[in-house]
């Protein structure tokens, strides 16, 4: 997926020597990612099965010795500060008015600092490539990136998992948007060629390999979806309307993820729509994963490719986050050949397609389907190929 171009971690090392006038202590990268298969079930205590990509956010960063925390970001030109005993949801973020950015790594501060860990303040510098506003989690690759600075500049001794969580905490009770924790620890516990089968209930972790003949083709659709101004948090409250419904009925029921695959169709029928429609998704969405890694992990590509249709269809009719873009997307890719597989991936409302294809006719794969979209929308759609990225790392810089 990387060009020619430099990557964001070096530009925000030298970066970091112009801005501060000394030399970053370390170095960290966290990736963006994409999911395969399992969209809106993270939040219902479901399965999901994301995996990170190459493109990613960089940061360069030495310890202070106080509490302060400046930060300037290369892709806005912006330098942000704050004290990290000053913040609060709405607090705000010098300077006035802060810039939006700055939300992600204030909010992690906070939600470590309300963990009771003992944070230390940090000069920092952040570069990326993940396009925002694409359904990539480029906020929660920041939030993982900063969390892991915080762990790293106070020694803090915290797992990749625990990151996820202070950054997930950060997300829903800082930024407000209340989402589940697949994102945060797709960017800090992913493994290199492997997806990573999330239990969100457990926060189990299984990591399954992806055939090597394999490519992630991602697209975009180029049309931006802000989630605070989208229905992202109208589904959550529908599918936790729906679960309590359900308990009335059931009390076996605490979430959707408690509904059997094989309920009576009566049992989601005595909901009203649009619930009967959300929890319908929900519950298929989680045992297409579960058959989803099954297929990957018997070789079954066919069985998986016609999973993720079937999971665009059901995001489409359903769960409703599609849009006329999206389902032009999916509908060019399944066309183009080579294909296994292609559904929207992340939110929704906008945002891109994830193709599964196979290694040999990516190209022709690219060309079809961006041939196709210019001549519907009179654009070209920005299109990325990827293979399974590691997570988080820190490394010194000497």
């Amino acid at each position: 997926m990387k060009s020619s171009k430099r990557e964001p971690v070096d530009a925000a090392r030298d970066a970091f020597r112009d801005t501060f006038s000394a030399q970053p202590q370390w170095t960290c990268r966290a990736p963006g990612r994409v999911n395969l298969i399992g969209e809106h079930v993270d939040y219902n205590e479901g399965l999901v099965l994301p995996v990170a990509i190459d493109l990613e956010i960089g940061l360069a960063f030495r310890r202070r010795d106080d509490r302060r925390v400046r930060i300037h970001s290369l892709s806005f030109d912006e330098t942000a500060e704050f004290d990290i005993d000053d913040l609060a949801p709405g607090s705000p973020v010098a300077p006035p008015p802060p810039p939006s950015w700055s939300v992600y790594p204030a909010a992690v501060a906070w939600a470590m600092r309300r963990a009771h860990l003992p944070l230390l303040g940090i000069d920092a510098t952040i570069a990326g490539d993940i396009p925002p506003g694409a359904g990539l989690s480029s906020s929660a690759a920041v939030e993982i990136a900063f969390a892991a600075a915080f762990r790293q500049v106070a020694d803090l001794g915290l797992s990749d998992l625990e990151l996820a969580r202070h950054a997930h905490a950060a997300e829903n009770d800082f930024v407000g948007v209340r989402c589940g924790m697949m994102d945060q620890i797709a960017s800090a516990c992913a493994r290199r060629g492997r997806a990573a089968l999330i239990d969100c209930r457990s926060l189990e972790v299984r990591h399954i390999a992806l055939p090597p003949a394999l490519r992630m083709v991602i697209v975009d659709s180029g049309v931006d979806r802000e989630l605070r101004d989208s229905e992202y948090n109208q589904r959550r409250l529908e599918c936790e309307e729906a679960a309590r419904r359900l308990a009335a009925l059931d009390d076996g029921i605490a979430s959707l993820r408690d509904v059997p695959a094989e309920a009576p169709t009566s049992l989601l029928d005595a909901l009203p729509a649009p619930l009967d429609r959300r929890a319908r998704h929900v519950v298929g969405e989680i045992e297409r994963v579960r058959l989803a890694a099954a297929a990957l992990e018997n070789n079954e590509t066919e069985r998986f490719g016609e999973l993720l249709f079937a999971s665009h269809r059901s995001l489409r009719d359903d769960f409703e986050v599609s849009c006329e873009e999206l389902d032009t997307l999916v509908e060019l890719g399944r066309q183009a050949a080579g294909v296994i597989g292609s559904r929207l991936t992340g939110a929704g409302f906008g945002g891109c397609t994830v193709n599964v294809v196979s290694a040999a006719l990516v190209s022709d794969f690219r060309r079809y389907v961006a041939d196709g979209y210019e001549r519907l929308y009179g654009r070209r759609p920005r299109t990325w190929v990827s293979d399974p990225a590691p997570g988080v790392s820190v490394d010194p810089v000497w």
